[in-house]
């Protein structure tokens, strides 16, 4: 009792972060993926394929170069960051949607996690799928195109990023939405769009006077373009401002979801 009442309000018995919840909380979200290995992990890398096959066939021979380099390996890392950040975002929002839809979403809330640490379970389950995903179509395609990052670890830190980034915002879709019709629309009309419309099958040189500055306040945009410059070499912006960008962006994203679950915003009746 005496050991009970020497803690200062609010200090909790296993310190200041919980490491045996947040690990577990960690490889749940992990092991949640993994266990559907051939939808999470698969099904992406066949569908990034069939989209660079596509074009290829489609556009790719009639095409010059873009930027110094052939059309194939331009849309090459736009793929491969288009894939990361669908799936960040869809690991991290459908583990929050799945459990409030189900009615286990009190099993992550009545543990003693604080929202910090309910944040970082989320985000390493987004990010180990967003980077599971990075690797496998990067082997990919040095077999198929014999496309060698140039500047690797540029890739993988703008490759962390936008998982992270897209996790994040998986949460606060996940917190929005009670229902998967509301996160089906939510993936449908920003997501999507996001992905697509960010410079993953052209350079932004190319967009007349005002979607051109409209793109260049899109995060999304610098991560494909970060991405770019790390396989290719070559990018739109300066890859140190999309950085500098990406990680703001990403912090922003992060602190609005910290704030929700400090307030159980729809998670609690």
């Amino acid at each position: 009792m005496s050991e009970i009442s020497s803690k200062a309000p609010g200090e909790r018995r296993f310190g200041r972060v919980n490491w045996l919840g947040l690990q577990t909380l960690c490889q749940r979200e992990i092991m949640r993926f993994l266990n559907v290995w051939t939808q999470t992990l698969l099904a992406p890398l066949v569908t990034a394929g069939l989209f660079l096959v596509i074009f290829t066939i489609a556009i790719g021979p009639q095409r010059g170069d873009v930027m110094g380099v052939p059309f194939t390996s331009f849309i090459a890392p736009g793929i491969l960051m288009m894939t990361v950040i669908q799936n960040a975002f869809a690991n991290a929002s459908s583990s929050i949607v799945i459990s409030k839809v189900q009615g286990n979403i009190v099993d992550t809330l009545m543990p003693p996690l604080s929202p910090l640490e309910l944040i970082l379970g989320y985000l390493a389950g987004g990010v180990a799928r967003g980077l599971f995903v990075a690797c496998a179509i990067t082997i990919g395609l040095f077999v198929s195109t014999g496309l060698v990052p140039q500047h690797p670890a540029v890739l993988l830190v703008f490759v962390l990023l936008g998982a992270a980034f897209m996790s994040a915002l998986g949460m606060l879709a996940g917190l929005w939405s009670n229902k998967f019709d509301q996160m089906a629309a939510i993936t449908n009309f920003v997501v999507t769009p996001l992905a697509f419309l960010s410079g993953t099958f052209y350079s932004a040189e190319a967009l007349p006077a005002g979607l051109y500055e409209v793109t260049h306040f899109n995060p999304v945009f610098y991560l494909i373009d970060g991405a770019r410059y790390g396989m290719l070499g070559v990018s739109d912006a300066n890859p140190g401002l999309g950085f500098i960008v990406a990680l703001v962006a990403t912090a922003a994203v992060m602190l609005a979801a910290w704030s929700l679950f400090r307030t159980g915003w729809r998670l609690k009746a």
